[in-house]
């Protein structure tokens, strides 16, 4: 297995020869680039569907990529069930004890047959126990229970939340942010919304876009206070209380507020935030394999959710950069009822978006589904693959070879033969089609690396889940302040004596006043602090850096012989412009040392300053001599790490493609030269001839097979230009008065073995910068100049306290 783990394929099984019933030595080595055109699975119940699904999300877990897994069916939690070891007290917790009444056996003889008959199972196909335990190190898997306490809770209060700003700009993905969430809202309500003519819909979808505009949240109880009394006055022309009346508003009101009391519902709103990159990765930026299982939902509460989860997938792919490399997959393990040919549920808009506009930043759909039957198959002919299974009716062999039919497009289909096949296919045989391959092939799957015990009761998945919530605070993104007293301890003192009449203070000196919000008047005392604001240019033209930030500081005064301390100083989030001119009615003063009244001291602390940023705040980056990258300002380990895993991804897709260029037209050429070799052979010695012409297909389909994509890769195609090779070598042996046409090949072998030889060179080339989650990063630290230092404030800022 070692020849392929780091170059960008999953291993999915072996070819399978139909007319034979038998298994080829060929394996199936699907690129992971090629599913960033998305991929659909069609099959019946015992196809062997579920566990081609659970290959696949093995092999994304190994290389790296994490997965997003919808669960209807509770199939899925089964990929927890990974034991490196083995061994029957591994499986004995998950097995069918009914199922081993039944044969005679008890629990811990069933769980030893099971041990046994996987580690059996895996040898046979080339795997091992280190194949599982690098499929346990590679991801964790999470289990998700929405709206339930099984599994790990999820909270939907953020789905409510302003898009970013970059959505709001873009009109397109605004409209559809809003049209979703309203769509899926009003869906766990009950309503099926027309947009054009739905009241609720209207109402709704204008409180979110006039809200969102502004950037400001929304919850529920918000929401429900909103469509009381909405805060706009007109919907299109018309007043709010003639298009839809107060009482009628009421009554929608209401059917919210039911929603929120019901103490099922309290369930939705605790657990881990929507957070797509959270659930893609943990806090080390190690990728996950996040499952969603919605089996204990209701039809509307699914329709709710997954519609929820798909919004929140489709933001978060607009957010990212293009690529043209696998970033991410989404998994949806039945689409049926999501994505039907005429209705238009809630889920409906956002699957479509994804699949015509997901492939461009790298995540990929793999739609999976036992019901072909109820599928908008003009949408899948989105879908660069397909893998289908046995199917049940001919009714379904015929929307699947219309859907075949028009993912091929362009391309060559012959209905009749793919017909033929379909009828033909048996447990765990699929038919391959993929616009990245010359023709289909016919696998059988391979033996996933996973315990498939059945779904997972409320109790497993109880098991395999901790009870605590998996989110992680997500840190500020300064680099390097110093740690800082707070200045409510500093200025204790101050409060305790204070004035009821501001300062007279030099009008050289700058007064600002900090917001007073929700303090009462009567009992504000204002403390003296000093503020000072700059922007900084951090460059290094060697690292190609140039990058300005703004710094606003606030420092607590003192009395002595040092009264400022710009190390003591802390951080604010806040713009000049939104503080106050003047101070609030009624306040009092605190008092201050003699230096916050002279100018000169701000002179001076203007200086200081520019001193403490040019030693303190440095820029502080990552550097990854790996690949020869720096980190962004703001940008965390993990982040950088997460970028990091996906350049190494993209960098080697394009070596691999460099690979192709560079040896497909020597390959032609060698094959050109076997073509003539073989007929001066013929014209020597007939029997020579047919081992001859033997050997040399199996030197050129191993070839061309692995680096032209002619056909589907195969693991083996490295080892077997060896192998052909050797056995063009015994067929010359046998040969008589051909020694002209011996020299001739011979002479492309030593090629052959040549090409072999970089080949590997490259792989290994190729494979050893792969995980960039092991590498050692080093620091990197840029100062800032004096003369890249602009102080333009320094002033006295009066922070409101209450006594």
């Amino acid at each position: 297995m070692q020849d392929f783990e780091k170059l960008g394929v999953f291993y999915l099984g072996k070819e399978y020869d139909l007319e034979e019933k038998r298994l080829k030595d060929e394996l199936i080595l699907y690129k992971s680039k090629d599913l960033t055109t998305h991929a659909v699975i069609i099959g019946m119940t015992g196809s062997g569907k579920t566990g081609l699904g659970i290959g696949i999300i093995e092999e994304a877990a190994i290389d790296n990529i994490p997965v997003i897994a919808i669960d209807p069916k509770g199939d899925l939690g089964n990929l927890a069930l990974t034991f490196p070891q083995l061994r029957g007290e591994d499986f004995l917790p998950w097995v069918n004890v009914h199922e081993a009444a039944n044969k005679g056996l008890s629990a811990e003889e069933y769980a030893n047959n099971q041990a046994e008959l996987w580690r059996k199972g895996l040898s046979e196909w080339g795997q091992d126990e280190k194949r599982i335990e690098r499929l346990r190190n590679a991801a964790d898997v999470r289990i998700y229970t929405p709206g339930g306490s099984a599994g790990l809770g999820v909270s939907l209060l953020r789905s409510f939340n302003a898009p970013p700003r970059e959505i709001i700009n873009d009109k397109d993905a605004y409209r559809d942010r809003v049209d979703i969430t309203t769509n899926s809202l009003l869906s766990l309500l009950g309503f099926n919304a027309d947009p054009f003519t739905s009241r609720e819909y209207i109402l709704i979808s204008n409180i979110f876009e006039h809200t969102w505009s502004k950037g400001q949240n929304l919850d529920l109880p918000e929401l429900i206070s909103a469509i009381q009394k909405p805060p706009m006055d007109k919907i299109g022309v018309m007043d709010v209380d003639s298009f839809y009346p107060s009482k009628d508003r009421f009554s929608l009101a209401m059917m919210l507020n039911s929603l929120l009391a019901s103490p099922g519902f309290k369930a939705w709103l605790e657990g881990d935030p929507m957070d797509i990159n959270r659930f893609m990765y943990d806090k080390d930026g190690r990728p996950t394999v996040s499952i969603f299982s919605i089996t204990h939902l209701s039809d509307s509460e699914r329709m709710f959710f997954v519609t929820m989860l798909l919004n929140e997938v489709l933001s978060w792919v607009r957010s990212q950069p293009g690529t043209g490399s696998l970033r991410a997959i989404l998994y949806m393990d039945e689409l049926f009822g999501y994505l039907p040919p005429i209705a238009n549920p809630p889920s409906k808009a956002p699957l479509l978006t994804l699949l015509k506009q997901a492939r461009a930043y790298g995540l990929g759909l793999v739609l999976s589904t036992q019901n072909p039957g109820d599928l908008d198959y003009k949408a899948l002919s989105n879908a660069g693959t397909w893998f289908i299974g046995r199917l049940q009716t001919e009714r379904d062999k015929e929307r699947v070879l219309a859907g075949l039919e028009g993912a091929a497009a362009a391309g060559k289909f012959d209905r009749a033969r793919t017909e033929q096949i379909l009828a033909g296919l048996g447990q765990r045989i699929f038919y391959l089609h993929s616009v990245h391959n010359d023709e289909p092939v016919i696998f059988s799957t391979r033996w996933v690396l996973s315990y498939l015990s059945g779904p997972l009761t409320r109790d497993q998945i109880s098991s395999l889940t901790s009870a605590e919530t998996v989110t992680e605070k997500v840190q500020t993104p300064y680099d390097n302040i110093p740690q800082k007293q707070d200045i409510d301890t500093l200025n204790e003192n101050r409060t305790e004596s204070s004035k009821s009449t501001p300062p007279v203070l030099p009008p050289q000196i700058k007064q600002v006043y900090l917001p007073a919000t929700g303090m009462d008047p009567k009992n504000i005392v204002y403390v003296p602090s000093v503020i000072g604001a700059a922007d900084v240019l951090y460059s290094n033209a060697k690292l190609g850096v140039s990058v300005s930030k703004n710094y606003t500081l606030l420092a607590p005064l003192h009395d002595g012989p040092i009264p400022l301390d710009w190390s003591e100083a802390e951080q604010i989030e806040i713009n000049l412009r939104d503080l106050d001119s003047g101070p609030v009615e009624g306040a009092h003063y605190a008092n201050f040392p003699d230096a916050a009244s002279n100018a000169r001291s701000y002179e001076d602390w203007k200086k200081l300053l520019n001193q403490f940023i040019r030693t303190n705040l440095s820029l502080k980056l990552l550097f990854s001599p790996a690949l020869k990258t720096l980190s962004e300002p703001g940008e965390d380990e993990r982040d950088f790490r997460i970028r990091l895993q996906h350049l190494a991804h993209e960098r080697r897709d394009d070596a691999m493609e460099e690979i192709r260029k560079k040896y497909s037209s020597k390959l032609d050429q060698l094959e050109e030269r076997h073509r003539r070799a073989k007929q001066a052979v013929e014209q020597k010695n007939a029997m020579a001839a047919q081992r001859k012409v033997e050997a040399a297909v199996s030197a050129g389909t191993a070839l061309l097979g692995a680096l032209l994509g002619r056909k589907t890769i195969s693991a083996t195609s490295v080892s077997r230009i060896g192998t052909a090779v050797r056995s063009t070598s015994r067929a010359f042996k046998s040969g008589q008065e051909i020694s002209g046409a011996v020299e001739t090949l011979q002479s492309i072998e030593a090629q052959i073995q040549e090409l072999q030889l970089e080949l590997e060179q490259q792989l290994e080339k190729i494979s050893a910068n792969y995980n960039m989650l092991e590498e050692k990063l080093e620091s990197v630290e840029i100062r800032a100049i004096s003369g890249n230092i602009t102080v333009h404030f320094m002033g006295l800022a009066w922070v409101p306290k209450e006594k």
